[in-house]
């Protein structure tokens, strides 16, 4: 059965599910961060993932990258799968500038992360909305193809 990580639960804001993955919101307001896991207990790696649900996940992390690269006017998407601290599967998806605190480097360990405040939440929230507008039906419509 599908558990999310605690790490990955104590460090996010849960957004919602695709047909395959959970879509998390890493709470440090720094970045618009976010990240996919896969929703199959035991995985670590993408290679164990089944041959339909690779194919899913490059689906949901392709319309996730695209819809931020939109919505957020990103420089670039930093997409990345270390697991190295938390073992579980998870993908993260950065939306980056070239004047964010950590660029042109990555963004782990820069910094402490900043949670997000309330309004800030919210605001963020409403243009999760945006990316998200249409979204579970695009990425079960492109399935299906």
């Amino acid at each position: 059965m599908f558990q999310l990580h605690p790490q990955l639960e104590a460090d996010t804001i849960l957004l919602g599910d695709f047909p395959l993955c959970r879509l998390l919101l890493m709470n440090d307001a720094a970045y618009p961060w976010f990240i996919l896991v896969p929703r199959r207990a035991g995985i670590r790696e993408i290679y164990e993932l089944d041959d339909a649900d690779q194919g899913a996940l490059l689906l949901e992390s392709s319309f996730l990258a695209r819809r931020l690269a939109e919505v957020f006017a990103a420089d670039k998407i930093n997409i990345a799968a270390l697991g190295n601290l938390v073992p579980q599967l998870h993908v993260h998806h950065i939306v980056r500038y070239t004047g964010d605190p950590a660029w042109p480097a990555p963004v782990w360990g820069r910094f402490p992360a900043r949670p997000y405040a309330p309004p800030e939440l919210a605001a963020m929230l409403l243009r999760v909305g945006e990316v998200l507008a249409e979204g579970t039906e695009r990425v079960d419509d492109q399935e299906g193809n």
